[in-house]
């Protein structure tokens, strides 16, 4: 017996009550749900707890350093889900991908819980592994049950889960915030180890509904493939542990070595990948053309998403250090403003696709791009006048930390649907998902991006690096209304002209 979508109305299909009824799609829902809990809740207090001083439980890292990790470690998650999504489809099979990859993000947290600084960097590692790991299988196995050209139900479900991470988003930094700035960093790590743990349990007791979809790889490798394989692997460790070796063994090994290295991965991984695609033989002259064009699209949303992960960065600490936080006689803890997105996004969200809809034919992505760009620019600008209000030592108004993030969520809502719904349609269906794949690799692109030009901030006031974002990001939406028409025609075709007009 198989388990399939329910031969219900199409409207019925929209409903949350239909998918609520369905084994599966519940086990999928709330294992994401879990861990995008741990990963938010993780992720608000990342920066503040690297910075806190050694004696106050914290890493002790200067604030560039800090943020320099927060943006590698952002970045590596993105890439290691091609290797990811890999593992699932040759190796393990999705189902078995996402348990293996939702216990080591568990281990991962209560491994940070630990009162160590080394179980702090081996945390990151093992949270980003297994994040890498379960979420391009989670959505793998959720496309399992949407084949026969149910392509519309599919959308449907994402949009399901996207409510539920923004849920998570907004719930887990209240909770691991409190815990962490008000009682103990390691509690607030325990917690979000918590909740990837239910998510796990659940995970696993939900088995039954999957009736065996996902168990086995989709395309397993073959006894030579599996030893080539094994080679690049070995090979690979083989590179890495020399070179840890001999920076070891110079005498000046530190935590910028790895965040640098991590930043070159990050940097050379999505261009690789990209190359490599463009070369693939499924390609016709068109495709190609339209994958040429959709590069574009890829580095705008690398540098938006340079600009988002300022927001667990340098805007939380602004937030700590520069922003009045006193609210009715009590301290508001500066990671609690990492909620404020996610909310904003829940709000704008049906607001901006009924824009969209309304808007037809007139708007194309290149112009949806450079209005979300011009958005986060905005935001970054604001900041840039705040901290020169923040220079003589007064704390400001959290309204213009309010104001920023909710410029940054209008600019999230204008880029982050229109970039993959675009990638869809790049290329054959038949290599949608590795599109989809590049995709997220240059959001990796954005995180290695930031791990680097943080490091500005040493050089500069605060208010001029944000300056230097926001006017980077007006000259890329500049950039991008100059050319749509151009770009609009290239991205186009037979079948979805549609989607960019």
């Amino acid at each position: 017996m198989t388990i399939g979508f329910p031969r219900a109305r199409p409207a019925e299909e929209t409903t949350l009550g239909a998918y609520g009824r369905l084994g599966w799609f519940r086990t999928l829902f709330l294992t994401d749900v879990w861990e995008r809990f741990s990963f938010f809740g993780m992720q608000a207090i990342l920066v503040l707890y690297a910075t806190e001083p050694v004696a106050r439980g914290g890493l002790g890292l200067p604030g560039t350093v800090a943020t320099a990790l927060y943006g590698s470690y952002i970045g590596l998650i993105f890439v290691l889900a091609v290797p990811g999504g890999w593992l699932g489809d040759r190796v393990l099979g999705e189902w078995r991908a996402t348990l293996i990859g939702g216990a080591v993000i568990a281990l991962g947290h209560f491994t940070m819980a630990l009162p160590f600084q080394a179980s702090a960097y081996a945390g990151l590692a093992l949270i980003a592994a297994g994040t890498g790991l379960l979420k391009p299988n989670l959505l793998a196995l959720l496309g399992r049950f949407y084949g026969g050209g149910r392509a519309a139900a599919r959308e449907a479900a994402i949009s399901v889960f996207y409510v539920g991470i923004q849920i998570s988003a907004l719930l887990a930094p209240l909770i691991t915030g409190f815990l962490g700035e008000m009682l103990s960093w390691h509690l607030g790590f325990s917690a979000a180890g918590v909740g990837m743990t239910f998510g796990v349990l659940q995970f696993a007791l939900g088995a039954g509904h999957f009736a065996g979809k996902g168990r086995a790889p989709g395309h397993p490798l073959d006894a030579g493939q599996r030893r080539r394989a094994l080679r690049l692997l070995a090979g690979a460790v083989a590179v890495v542990a020399v070179l840890l070796a001999a920076d070891l063994l110079s005498g000046g090994f530190g935590i910028m070595h790895v965040v640098a290295a991590l930043g070159v991965v990050t940097l050379v991984t999505p261009l690789a990948y990209f190359a490599a695609l463009r070369r693939r033989p499924e390609l016709d002259a068109a495709a190609r053309a339209r994958l040429s064009a959709y590069r574009w699209l890829l580095l705008a949303s690398a540098l938006f998403w340079l600009f988002v992960i300022q927001g667990g960065s340098t805007l939380s600490l602004f937030a700590r250090n520069s922003t009045d936080r006193v609210m009715f006689g009590q301290l508001v803890p500066a990671s609690w403003f990492q909620s404020v997105t996610p909310l904003f996004i829940l709000v704008l969200a049906p607001l901006s696709a009924r824009v969209w809809l309304s808007a037809g034919s007139r708007l194309g992505a290149p112009v949806k791009f450079a209005a979300g760009l011009a958005f986060a620019a905005s935001g970054l600008l604001l900041m840039s006048l705040a901290s020169w209000l923040a220079e003589g030592g007064e704390p400001v108004s959290p309204l213009w930390l309010l104001a920023a993030f909710l410029l940054l969520a209008c600019g999230e809502v204008a880029i982050a649907p229109i970039g993959l719904s675009t990638s869809v349609d790049v290329v054959p269906a038949a290599l949608t998902g590795r599109v989809i794949g590049l995709y997220w690799t240059f959001s990796a692109l954005g995180g290695g991006l930031g791990s680097l030009v943080v490091r500005l901030s040493d050089v500069v006031p605060r208010w001029a690096y944000f300056l230097i974002l926001g006017l980077s990001g007006l000259g890329a939406m500049l950039a991008f209304i100059l050319a749509r028409v151009p770009l609009t025609r290239r991205l186009r075709t037979a079948e979805t002209t549609a989607l960019f007009e």
